[in-house]
């Protein structure tokens, strides 16, 4: 749909922000195929971005993912090629902050719609989960808890799809330690599955009604999941939980865990020998039994580390990408296994 490109307002842009996606399953997975089709072509920048927008987009759009299946989104370097394709697009979907060279190539392009997922919802400082240890008792959540960032309701947020984020809506650089995952919380990834539902409404109003949908569709299933998630880790035994890098800020924080991450927010940066001592203590003192690591990036950290303090190991995957090891085939499949993993980790009832 190349030729038949819409004028969207600021408020829409921000809308289809939401949407970037990386590994498509249905519409287009191959990179050769974006642009100048009879589609809304988008471009997005990894897998939970494309994920949405096929959703959403159905058989209406073309989506073409910059992160190929199996590579780390964020080393992703992109090509001349992939530039080119951007040029062609209807759209560019990302999510800024996460991936520079995207940030830069869609900055520089001439692609008249571009939409940073990170300006639909809020992204939060989890830093402390990096760097520092918090024992579980000192936040509260839904079942007594008074959670260490300070918000409550019924699932430790507010507003009607859970949570009340301040700035939410602006445009903003993401600040040193802003936490870009907000896909692994599903009332998050959920906002921002509805504000891109009304972007692509509006930019291609010849379907809308199915882009309405569509995100009405996907929305309950975010619902379900989080409710999921909140039955299945309300009887917990501890709610500390070790990953290799803290991915899972967003996720913990919506249900009242902890996550203590072996490195920061960069899956590839090497943990301190003070950092490591700290992890081990704070293994023993929680009654921790897994580090989790994940699929993209190498486990020897964190294998390591599970070895000298005599814990097991488990995947929790970031949902970054789908690869032939991956536990399930979308997003809705990974996050189910995680809740599994996570479950018998915590010692959930």
């Amino acid at each position: 749909m190349n030729v038949r490109r819409h004028h969207i307002s600021a408020a829409v842009l921000a809308a289809v922000t939401a949407l970037g996606l990386g590994g498509l399953t249905a519409c287009s997975s191959d990179s050769s195929a974006a642009g100048n089709t009879d589609k809304f072509d988008v471009v997005a920048s990894f897998y939970p971005m494309a994920f949405l927008a096929e959703q959403i987009g159905g058989e209406h759009v073309n989506v073409t993912s910059l992160t190929q299946p199996g590579q780390e989104p964020h080393d992703l370097e992109i090509s001349a090629k992939q530039t080119a394709q951007l040029q062609d697009s209807d759209a560019a979907l990302y999510l800024k902050g996460l991936q520079p060279t995207v940030d830069e190539a869609i900055g520089q392009s001439e692609v008249k719609t571009k939409i940073d997922a990170a300006t639909l919802t809020s992204l939060e400082s989890h830093a402390a989960e990096s760097g520092g240890h918090e024992d579980e008792h000192a936040h509260e959540d839904e079942h007594g808890h008074e959670d260490e960032h300070g918000h409550e309701d019924e699932h430790g947020h507010e507003d009607e799809h859970g949570h009340e984020d301040e700035g939410h809506g602006h445009d903003h650089e993401h600040e040193e330690g802003q936490d870009p995952h907000v896909w692994l919380d599903p009332v998050k990834y959920a906002e921002v599955a509805e504000g891109v539902g009304k972007a692509f409404e509006k930019a291609d109003p010849d379907h809308a009604a199915d882009y309405k949908k569509n995100t009405a569709a996907l929305v309950g299933k975010l619902n379900a999941l989080d409710e999921k998630f909140e039955t299945g880790l309300a009887d917990r035994r501890t709610g500390v939980f070790i990953t290799t890098h803290a991915a899972f800020g967003h996720l913990a924080e919506r249900y009242g865990l902890t996550e203590e991450a072996i490195s920061g927010l960069d899956p590839e940066s090497e943990p301190s020998g003070a950092r490591v001592k700290e992890l081990q203590q704070t293994a023993k003192a929680d009654g921790v039994t897994t580090v989790f690591y994940e699929t993209l990036v190498s486990d020897r950290t964190a294998k390591t580390l599970a070895a000298d303090a005599g814990l097991r190991t488990d995947v929790l995957d970031p949902v970054e990408g789908i690869t032939d090891d991956s536990r399930g085939d979308d997003y809705f499949q990974l996050m189910e296994a995680n809740l599994a993993a996570l479950q018998k980790a915590l010692g959930a009832k």
